[in-house]
């Protein structure tokens, strides 16, 4: 890392007396190729102890006004430029570079998982030196882009996210902003996946990118399900419920018919799925969602509708005990 320096402006002021020099001193900044921008600032050095307001302290013996020399780290960390004080006995040392270079929050915009945020300021309150990182690992400015499997590998965030020295880069959710998913179906409305309870019982590999890759994907029916695909691959009622048992993802709610001359009529979800599956009735009876054709009790008793149940032999009769459904 190579420092350039906009040296001081001196000002001469002849006054009638005699002649005076007026210094004129301010702030100085370096431009570095790395490591952006540092700030020398005069007014915070010149009443420092061993300098007090002597600017020879530091002129000509360690920088020179005249000939402009640029320094590298490793120059400062052998006692020159900056070195000479910054030694860790007289001010504090090199090593703390986040005192002179300016350091930033990152975020890493990510193609399939949305921005990743980086924080310098949380890795620094556990390695206050820099060099843990920079230049090892990081090239201090721009990188080459690393996958996940670099990083598995020991490359990039992986060289210390092993799991051992760090938690490992397997635990997606600590630096990938994971959300409830809502997804939407014509039939049954909307259905929430929870990242967060699933997060809490699975590692991410164990469905990205193997059934699902980060992102969007194409959607898939219950009927695919049945057979293992998507949310199918686990909720086989063997590694976790079955795709079968609907109610615990989609949400089921109490229906209210009108009927215009026998009274008002409720379908339990509740009651009936104590006794059967949502498949006996969906969609081989009624389609999920609102049917806009109206039944008849008429239909009914020729087994359309309820009546496809409630015949005397599998459920008690449409034809009889009305009242176990009408609000007589």
């Amino acid at each position: 890392m190579r420092l350039r320096c906009a040296f001081t402006l001196v000002t001469c002021i002849v006054l009638t007396a005699g002649l005076a020099w007026g210094i004129t001193i301010k702030d100085v900044t370096f431009s570095t190729k790395d490591a952006g921008k540092i700030v020398f600032s005069h007014k915070a050095h010149i009443g420092k102890k061993g300098i007090e307001n002597n600017c020879k302290a530091c002129h000509n013996a360690i920088f020179d006004m005249k000939n402009k020399v640029t320094y590298t780290m490793a120059d400062m960390e052998k006692g020159k430029s900056c070195g000479a004080c910054h030694n860790g006995a007289k001010a504090f040392p090199l090593k703390e570079c986040a005192r002179c270079h300016a350091v930033r929050e990152i975020t890493f915009q990510v193609k399939a998982t949305g921005p990743t945020p980086f924080s310098h300021k949380k890795h620094l309150t556990r390695y206050q030196n820099c060099n843990a990182c920079h230049p090892r690992f990081f090239n201090a400015g721009p990188n080459k882009p690393a996958t996940m499997a670099d990083m598995e590998k020991g490359k990039s965030c992986g060289a210390c996210h092993n799991g051992k020295t760090a938690f490992g880069v397997g635990e997606c959710a600590k630096c990938h902003m994971v959300k409830e998913v809502a997804l939407s179906s014509k039939d049954t409305g909307h259905i929430i996946f929870s990242h967060k309870m699933h997060a809490g019982k699975m590692n991410c590999s164990e469905c990205h990118n193997k059934i699902y890759v980060p992102g969007r994907n194409t959607p898939v029916g219950m009927a695919a399900m049945e057979k293992g695909k998507s949310c199918g691959a686990c909720h086989n009622g063997k590694t976790v419920f079955s795709v079968k048992d609907c109610a615990k993802c989609h949400p089921v709610k109490e229906v209210h018919f009108k009927v215009k001359g026998a009274g008002p009529a409720t379908f339990s979800h509740a009651f009936h799925l104590g006794i059967y599956t949502c498949n006996n009735c969906h969609t081989k009876i009624f389609k999920a969602g609102r049917n806009n054709k109206v039944v008849t009790m008429v239909e009914m008793e020729k087994g359309k509708s309820c009546g496809a149940c409630h015949d005397g032999k599998t459920a008690f009769s449409v034809r009889e005990d009305c009242v176990k459904c009408h609000d007589m």
